[in-house]
């Protein structure tokens, strides 16, 4: 099978830096996307989990992961003119813009158009002359929108903006709000927004690796609280976010070492937990910093019995650190989790679990091995591996063989909802965050 790299851009997975060193780099780890083609005029992206309504609630308001086949879907062109949604988003940024001529009702339908269009096509060309007056209102109805609805919206807003055109000011600008609106909101789905919110934030708004570590340290305790430390005891949902965000900055840090004991003191613990999501979640981090714990072997480096010894499937790798103490007591709940049979799970959530821990287990016996990997042996003998593919336009798919792939596909999921792929296809900021090479059928 010929591979060839989309855009033939091959890098790997790019780390936090300052913004003294970044200005430094020649191709800094997450594009602004100067270079990017806009989006043509009508693109969408139809997603194929229930009506045309319901998709759009989803676009404006939701911050889930949908099945991946919802979310690459073909793409269908708008009805009307293919100018058409470009003039609707300067008008909803003029009418939000004019605060005071609205109601809450009237803000709230603004944003869940302005929303949309953002999710489902590229505007960065149509967006930037209008960034400097739209964000500071945006911010104001999440410091002080009229209901729970009109600051989840202005939430995700945000998260649109800064991800179709990010600013290394824009963290300075959101982060305090963002985290006003955890600690303070009586909203738990308006925590839940806030947390991805400020993830976008830090990822993509120039947060400098103290200030990540910062953001992540907040999650930790958030979900090592179970959502006590920010009034949401008990909610579910609330440690859910903190532990995919969590998840998602982890990726851009290098080296894990000192932070990962805390954390995974968190995640093991959070194996109890009786929400089959907060399970997932803190399983797929366990997995990702046992990822992290192996990098590739230095020149000078002596082989050793923990080394990789899938032979022929890339660089040899070498453990760095031990990740958990308690291996054999972590592997046993694992395969717990991987084989149970509780009849107070749902069949549907026995099967994720089952899906899920037996991958998380697999990489926990032998960190180098990804999601889905398979050891049955090709027709040249070597092992298939990680066989987690996404089929996107063109019959091409899309290899996430690797934790931290896997991570940032969810998180810009989350976030682009069914609008995924034509951000993937012409921006180059979301590109960047995820550079895996294109396989050919």
């Amino acid at each position: 099978m010929r591979e060839k790299d989309l855009r033939k851009i091959a890098l790997e997975s790019g780390k936090t830096v300052s913004r003294k060193a970044r200005s430094k780099e020649s191709t800094p780890p997450i594009s602004r996307g100067s270079s990017a083609q806009p989006s043509p005029r009508g693109s969408r992206i139809a997603s194929r989990q229930g009506s045309d309504d319901e998709s759009e609630l989803s676009d404006t308001t939701e911050w889930s992961t949908n099945s991946i086949d919802a979310l690459v879907a073909p793409s269908e062109l708008d009805n009307g003119p293919g100018d058409a949604w470009a003039a609707e988003l300067e008008d909803c940024i003029n009418t939000l813009i004019d605060r005071k001529r609205s109601s809450t009702e009237g803000r709230e339908q603004y944003l869940s158009r302005f929303n949309l269009i953002l999710t489902r096509h590229y505007a960065e060309e149509d967006l930037k002359p209008k960034i400097d007056e739209i964000v500071p209102v945006l911010l104001k109805s999440v410091k002080s929108g009229q209901s729970e609805r009109e600051v989840i919206l202005a939430l995700k807003g945000l998260a649109l903006i800064i991800i179709t055109e990010p600013s290394d000011t824009v963290y300075d600008t959101a982060q305090g709000i963002f985290k006003s609106t955890i600690n303070d909101s009586q909203h738990g789905p308006a925590k839940v927004a806030a947390i991805h919110a400020l993830s976008i934030a830090t990822f993509y708004g120039g947060a400098t690796v103290e200030e990540t570590e910062e953001v992540m340290q907040f999650f930790l305790e958030i979900a090592s609280s179970d959502g006590a430390v920010v009034d949401a005891e008990d909610d579910a949902e609330v440690v859910v976010a903190s532990l995919e965000e969590w998840g998602l900055l982890a990726t851009q840090l290098d080296d894990m070492e000192d932070a990962t004991e805390e954390a995974m003191d968190t995640f093991v613990d959070q194996l109890e937990s009786s929400d089959v999501g907060v399970q997932i979640a803190a399983g797929d981090n366990i997995a990702l910093l046992y990822e992290k714990s192996f990098t590739e072997a230095e020149s000078d480096d002596e082989p050793a019995d923990s080394d990789d010894d899938d032979r022929g499937r890339g660089p040899r790798m070498i453990k760095r650190y031990t990740v958990y103490r308690q291996e054999h007591l972590l592997q046993q709940r694992l395969e717990m989790l991987a084989k149970g049979h509780s009849k107070r799970v749902s069949k549907q959530d026995r099967k994720n679990l089952h899906i899920e821990f037996k991958d998380i287990l697999n990489t926990v016996e032998k960190p180098t091995r990804g999601p889905r990997y398979s050891t049955a042996l090709d027709e040249e003998g070597r092992e298939y591996g990680s066989r987690m593919k996404v089929t996107i336009h063109g019959g091409g798919k899309m290899a996430i063989d690797k934790w931290w792939k896997l991570h940032r596909l969810n998180g810009l999921k989350r976030l682009l909802q069914s609008g995924f792929m034509v951000h993937y296809e012409h921006n180059q900021v979301v590109f960047d965050s995820l550079p895996v090479i294109i396989e050919d059928n």
